[in-house]
């Protein structure tokens, strides 16, 4: 197959994103497609223009070639306003299918997938409405809760409210996130007044609104949902912290098990609320919910994601390892899922 994988991007995963992209382009290489690399923002590179999908391919090359914009997106951003870099939309328009490797805004948040739709482009993934309700987190928590997915208390603010944690109904320690990020930028437990009101100002860097929720103590884990069947839970447990930015994308900084150490019964139910998340989301194809056990036993979601990470320390590709697909055999399950 001709496969273009989109990575990079403007969002602040760009960096996980093309870590994503260079691991899933070399697998599925690898396996005897024609998969090129391309950064979704910066562009296609000249010698992609003459022979799309080349036979022979330097997938590092490639991914240096993205890189090479990282130093100047700002300056990009303020210079033009599309989108979508130049040659993009027409090489994906030639490939049997694009694999999203993006992550973050204006990747996961379902403008990418609804230009596609409009172009008759196949991609990875789910659609274009259930992705912008899964990246909000304010209107997710609504819809999970709704469909009986016990969710951490909480509310959304947003900038220019009155911030206070009296009238929000809750007491630190409380989390303090953007509402539309990922990969746990911009996330801060606050342990007293100060720490909010400086969690507060680091969220609201990132965007207009955020979420304040209770911290939950207990034991995380993550269920990845491919093609309406749960994969087995993996437990995540940081060595330092708690599961940000540092300690996702830094090999040996977290203890991940898999098939996670909890009874058939913890996890019979946490499958359940996965699948229970996907459904109310409206997402198809595949995704990944987290959660948090609470030291009496209760499961509560965090959150739906549904452009998992594909990065060497992500969560879902070791979960499908778990049930013996390997890595490129699951990005090749991801792409006839999606197509289908």
């Amino acid at each position: 197959m001709n496969i273009v994988v989109l990575a990079g991007g403007i969002s602040t995963e760009r960096a996980v994103s093309i870590v994503s992209g260079t691991g899933v382009c070399r697998a599925l290489r690898e396996r005897g497609h024609r998969a090129v690399l391309v950064d979704v923002y910066g562009g296609v590179e000249a010698a992609l223009v003459q022979d799309m999908f080349p036979e022979s391919y330097d997938v590092d090359k490639a991914a240096a070639y993205i890189r090479s914009f990282d130093e100047k997106i700002g300056q990009m951003i303020a210079s033009r306003r599309a989108f979508f870099g130049p040659g993009v939309l027409e090489l994906c328009r030639e490939a049997d299918v694009v694999f999203l490797a993006l992550h973050g805004a204006d990747g996961e948040n379902g403008k990418v997938q609804a230009a596609f739709d409009l172009f008759g482009i196949r991609y990875t993934g789910t659609g274009h409405l259930s992705s912008a309700l899964a990246m909000d987190k304010g209107l997710s928590r609504k819809l999970l809760q709704a469909a009986g997915v016990p969710m951490p208390e909480g509310t959304k603010l947003v900038r220019g409210m009155d911030t206070g944690l009296a009238g929000l109904g809750l007491a630190c320690p409380v989390v303090v996130k953007p509402c539309c990020g990922g990969s746990s930028v911009g996330v801060s437990i606050a342990r007293d007044q100060k720490e909010y009101e400086a969690a507060l100002r680091e969220a609201f860097s990132y965007e207009e609104e955020v979420i304040v929720e209770e911290y939950v103590a207990g034991r995380e884990f993550s269920v990845g949902v491919v093609d309406g069947e749960a994969l087995p839970v993996i437990e995540i447990a940081p060595l330092n912290g708690f599961y940000d930015y540092k300690n996702k994308y830094s090999a040996g900084a977290t203890v991940e098990t898999c098939p996670a150490e909890i009874t058939k019964e913890q996890t019979a139910e946490m499958q359940r609320l996965a699948l229970l998340g996907n459904d109310a989301l409206g997402i198809r194809g595949y995704s990944r919910l987290d959660f948090l056990m609470r030291e009496d036993g209760r499961i509560c979601c965090l959150e739906a994601n549904t452009l998992p990470g594909m990065t060497p320390t992500s969560l879902i590709p070791q979960e499908a390892a778990a049930v013996g697909m390997g890595y490129g055999e699951f990005c090749e399950r991801l792409i006839q899922v999606s197509m289908r």
